[in-house]
C-alpha cells in the first residue's frame, strides 16, 4: 500500500494529496482522491474506503474538512 498523505485545506477548500513519493493533485472532494488512488493502482477503492481508510494520513482535518 502506498504512503497517502492529504494535507490541509488550501484558501479555496482544495487539499493536496500525495501518493507514495509524488504528489498526485488537488482534491476537492473525497470523489478526487479515490481517482488519485485510483490512477495509482488501487483500482478498487470507492470513497467510503478512503473516509475510513487508516492507511491515509489526513492533516489539517479528517475527510470531512474541506474548507480553510
Amino acid at each position: 500500500m502506498p504512503q497517502v498523505i492529504v494535507y490541509p485545506p488550501a484558501e479555496d477548500g482544495g487539499r493536496r494529496v500525495r501518493v507514495g513519493h509524488s504528489f498526485a493533485g488537488m482534491a476537492y472532494t473525497i470523489i478526487d482522491i479515490v481517482e488519485f488512488l485510483r490512477a495509482a493502482g488501487l483500482e478498487d477503492v470507492e470513497p467510503d474506503d478512503v473516509s475510513s481508510a487508516g492507511w491515509i494520513e489526513w492533516r489539517g482535518g479528517g475527510p470531512e474538512a474541506w474548507e480553510h
